[in-house]
């Protein structure tokens, strides 16, 4: 098993933008989510990780665990690229146990000699551990390889087992129309797969892509749903207006006929930051799911502190009428250091509340809306700019977030509501904002170097709120 090369592994030369309480690199870069599990008594979380600088690189996997889902422990590095299965980087895949092992199915991704970052080829490939620290790959690996009408994008398997069997899928773009598509292998063992063919795909490149990544298919009250994070998709009005999309769709797979019939495809979280969601289930049963604050197409005024990128909150994923929707997992609660604000207020004009550290706080806000035809709103502001606003108009059952520096706002329809309830979460650098229990999530980044950072409240017309607040920490 290859070992990183300590020597040469970035540090963080400042900490101004290092959040309190999301999973983050020691120093280097992170993007999407990997590997989520359960295992011998620890949550598993990887991600990718290029441990040598601050930029996107060789895809690692990074390694943390948890006892509670919100108090992290780093653990050693779990994959490092360059064996002959993945020479050009270890890339996302996901986590399964069987008996007392856990395995680990990733994409090994390869470039061809021609200096050329754009053309390369993927495969699938297996590593185990017995520990849940210290892995080994397998010496069969590759375990899956492209089917021979497939481009080059073959990647991020997603494992889970049903009537005894286990079954993966993986995004794909088909060679001769450019479309994206899921397909789905089948096998008895982890190691040796059968290929059972493609299970959906895009109608359209520009309303659905041409490259459906990081797919995630998981069951939710009785239906099954495909999370995936689409890409090529044209903005639609307010609806997917980022580079690279969060969505999902809800349907029925047919594991005999190899089908996935399914609806409209539904952005899964509005925000400008949101990318490669990955989901799992927790001994208790819930769905709990990881994103990525996502910033490819922005820049990331961290990387020059020699880090870049964390992941979100956990989030249990439910059913909000026919929609699927996110609220905080129940363990963040414990994240809450100490109660700051309860109270009530008749909120109008903008009102400003102080908080001890309004960089690490939790608010809370419920606003009474019955017969109410006005807007609502909330926002984080330094002095010389608003940096994140949140803002609900009842006549037009929409919601705004504008995030500083954007240049477009990002929006959210709930239709009109008699209560409008926003929990959100604020870290140094990051926002996560959760509407009336799973009606919708925006998820935001921000940055602000040594001024006063400020909250107001404010509303058309005068209405009712209850307001609390929390300071928040990770510690442990």
């Amino acid at each position: 098993m290859r070992q990183v090369n300590e020597s040469r592994v970035v540090k963080v030369t400042n900490t101004r933008y290092r959040e309190h309480y999301h999973i983050q690199t020691p120093a280097g870069w992170l993007n999407d989510p990997n590997g989520l599990c359960f295992f011998k008594g620890y949550y598993h979380v990887f991600y990718q990780f290029h441990p040598y600088s601050a930029e996107w690189g060789p895809m690692h996997w990074g390694h943390v665990r948890s006892k509670d889902l919100v108090h992290w422990e780093n653990l050693p590095v779990a994959l490092v690229p360059g064996d002959s299965e993945d020479s050009g980087g270890c890339f996302s895949g996901s986590a399964i146990v069987r008996g007392n092992r856990l395995y680990l199915i990733y994409t090994g991704h390869h470039y061809y000699d021609d200096d050329n970052q754009d053309h390369f080829w993927e495969n699938q490939n297996v590593a185990y551990s017995d520990d849940g620290i210290h892995f080994t790959k397998y010496t069969g690996n590759p375990v899956i390889e492209a089917p021979k009408d497939n481009s080059q994008d073959f990647r991020d398997p997603k494992v889970w087992e049903h009537d005894g069997q286990y079954y993966l899928v993986l995004g794909s773009r088909e060679q001769a129309n450019n479309r994206a598509r899921i397909l789905l292998y089948q096998s008895d063992d982890l190691l040796n797969w059968q290929y059972r063919g493609p299970i959906t795909e895009s109608r359209s490149i520009e309303l659905e892509g041409s490259m459906w990544e990081c797919p995630d298919l998981f069951r939710l009250n009785g239906q099954d749903i495909i999370a995936c994070s689409p890409m090529g998709i044209q903005p639609q009005r307010h609806r997917f207006l980022n580079l690279s999309q969060a969505a999902y769709f809800i349907g029925q797979l047919d594991y005999n006929q190899a089908h996935f019939s399914h609806y409209d495809l539904h952005l899964l979280d509005y925000g400008h930051n949101f990318y490669a969601p990955q989901s799992f289930l927790t001994p208790d049963g819930r769905r709990i799911q990881f994103g990525w604050f996502s910033s490819f197409d922005n820049p990331m005024p961290e990387q020059a502190d020699g880090w870049a990128g964390a992941l979100t909150l956990p989030r249990e994923l439910v059913m909000h009428g026919d929609r699927l929707g996110a609220i905080p997992a129940q363990e963040t609660t414990q994240l809450r250091t100490g109660e700051v604000l309860n109270t009530s207020a008749i909120i109008h004009s903008p009102h400003r509340f102080t908080v001890t550290d309004p960089q690490h706080t939790e608010w809370d806000l419920t606003f009474d809306l019955t017969g109410y035809d006005g807007q609502v709103s909330w926002q984080l502001a330094n002095t010389d700019q608003v940096l994140i606003s949140l803002s609900y108009d009842q006549g037009s059952g929409e919601i705004t977030v504008h995030q500083h520096g954007q240049a477009s706002d990002r929006y959210a329809t709930i239709g009109h509501v008699g209560q409008l309830r926003a929990r959100i979460f604020v870290d140094t650098s990051s926002v996560e904002i959760f509407i009336n229990d799973g009606a919708a999530t925006f998820t935001e980044r921000y940055y602000t170097d040594d001024q006063p950072v400020t909250t107001t409240l404010a509303a058309s017309r005068p209405t009712a709120t209850a307001i609390k607040a929390y300071t928040l920490d990770m510690k442990g």
